[in-house]
């Protein structure tokens, strides 16, 4: 949906994230306190997707003992994040690439915000099962993405649901508009019940829904158990 290359969509990052997902401070948040639950106070994070450092900013702020692996695939979005997070560059390595380029762990807790809707329903479960591998037993997984009825009906009543929810944001004009023929062309969106299913093909249970708003989905899962399950 996004170049994250482009100057103008790196430095309006920050802002268009804000107008784009529903409460992405307090969505910070939720996750911060649900990752505790598991995490333990000295523990070590895995967080895919990090460019921006927004969630980054948010859990070290949050909990001062942890500490973060950032991978992302963007330069210069892990030069934004960079930025944002100065204040806890002592705990906080980042890694530029994808999954297979992350530490090998055990990480104690992770996290993929905002991601995984630009993935296919394969390399979905390939990624995902990457990250069950690297974290301990019963170590939590959170995500969130859009996610929402998939079939051709579906897709075009929520992508245009979710294009009026922009063009009304009071936030002026963060980044481009949606244009909802290239988000139906670029965002393989799965539906929620097909989000749980690869979830648990990648090796994880304990599955719970905590967020939900218009179009984005986020669920808390776990490690299940020593080994998950093979590539794909």
């Amino acid at each position: 949906m996004s170049d994250f290359s482009r100057a103008d969509m790196i430095s309006s990052y920050a802002k268009m994230a804000e107008r784009n997902v529903p409460s992405l401070r307090d969505l910070h948040r939720m996750v911060s306190l649900l990752l505790a639950e598991k995490v333990p106070k000295n523990g070590r994070v895995l967080v895919l997707g990090a460019g921006g450092g927004l969630e980054l900013s948010a859990m070290a702020g949050l909990n001062p003992s942890w500490r973060f692996d950032g991978v992302d695939p963007s330069p210069q979005m892990l030069d934004q994040a960079r930025a944002v997070t100065q204040d806890f560059a002592d705990r906080i390595t980042f890694h530029e690439g994808y999954i297979e380029d992350a530490p090998k762990g055990p990480f104690d807790g992770a996290t993929c915000l905002l991601t995984l809707h630009f993935l296919p329903r394969e390399e979905r479960t390939r990624t995902l099962r990457d990250i069950c591998r690297r974290l301990r037993p019963s170590a939590p997984l959170a995500i969130v993405h859009h996610s929402f009825p998939n079939d051709d009906a579906g897709t075009d009543k929520w992508l245009a649901r979710f294009a009026n929810y922009i063009a009304t944001s009071e936030m002026g004009d963060a980044g481009n508009g949606i244009n909802v023929e290239a988000m139906k062309e670029r965002l393989p969106v799965l539906s929620p019940e097909q989000d749980v299913s690869v979830l648990q093909e990648a090796g994880f249970s304990q599955i719970e829904l905590f967020y939900a708003a218009l179009t984005f989905r986020g669920w808390i899962a776990c490690r299940t158990g020593p080994d998950c399950p093979d590539r794909v």
